[in-house]
């Protein structure tokens, strides 16, 4: 299982980096990426936090661990700004917490996450036709959610994608182990968000290259560093 998008207690989730990263390994997880929330306040914080974690776990290459964040109800004015200091402190991935209809996400998110050149726009609701469009040509790519809620409008982000080219990824947004699905699991969400077979295999086989260039860049970053 490839996931992106996770959360420890470090924002809301149950447990510390260290025993999320283990209950994802026993549920099967090859690649785990953090997304704890954060904004402005705490950036400085949280990333390095999440870069020590990821470190320090792939220096035993069990399971590749990713340190990223999701930017959440940060103001759109902010966005762009929120995003640079997140590259520049460490996060490998940066991830913008979508115009979902589950909450009340400031209007113009959506299309700030995207203006900025965040990696993926997490569930991102009731996403227009046009942003779909500037996404595909941005190579930020659109969130299908198995998280309650967010999961709501996945069959319209598919319509979307397929119309403008917009790249998918599957993301949990899982705050603990019962939350992370097996592979075979989030491949059934998937389908039942419209997606086919062939489709489902390609987003994961593409959300992997993500990773492990993601991954290869921070080792290349390290080496040097030496």
């Amino acid at each position: 299982m490839i996931d992106l998008h996770t959360h420890s207690y470090l924002s809301d989730g149950a447990f510390c980096p260290a025993e999320h990263i283990r209950r994802a390994e026993y549920a099967g997880y090859r690649i785990l990426g953090f997304a704890d929330h954060a904004d402005l306040s705490t950036l400085p914080t949280l990333v390095p936090q999440l870069v020590t974690a990821a470190t320090r776990e792939n220096e035993l290459n069990k399971i590749r661990v990713i340190a990223g964040i999701e930017l959440t109800h940060v103001r759109p004015a902010h966005i762009a700004e929120a995003t640079k200091l997140a590259r520049s402190l460490g996060a490998q991935v940066v991830l913008v917490h979508g115009e979902t209809l589950a909450e009340p996400v400031d209007s113009g998110t959506n299309r700030a996450a995207i203006e900025a050149g965040v990696d993926i726009l997490a569930h991102p609701g009731l996403i227009t036709e046009e942003l779909a469009k500037l996404a595909a040509a941005r190579n930020v790519m659109l969130e299908i959610s198995g998280k309650a809620g967010h999961s709501w409008t996945n069959g319209h982000v598919v319509a979307m994608a397929r119309k403008t080219g917009a790249q998918l990824i599957f993301g949990s947004d899982a705050h603990d182990n019962s939350q992370m699905p097996s592979r075979e699991f989030a491949q059934k969400l998937c389908k039942g968000a419209g997606l086919t077979d062939d489709e489902i295999k390609q987003m994961f086989e593409n959300a992997e290259r993500f990773a492990c260039h993601k991954l290869q860049q921070r080792e290349a970053d390290t080496t040097a560093d030496w």
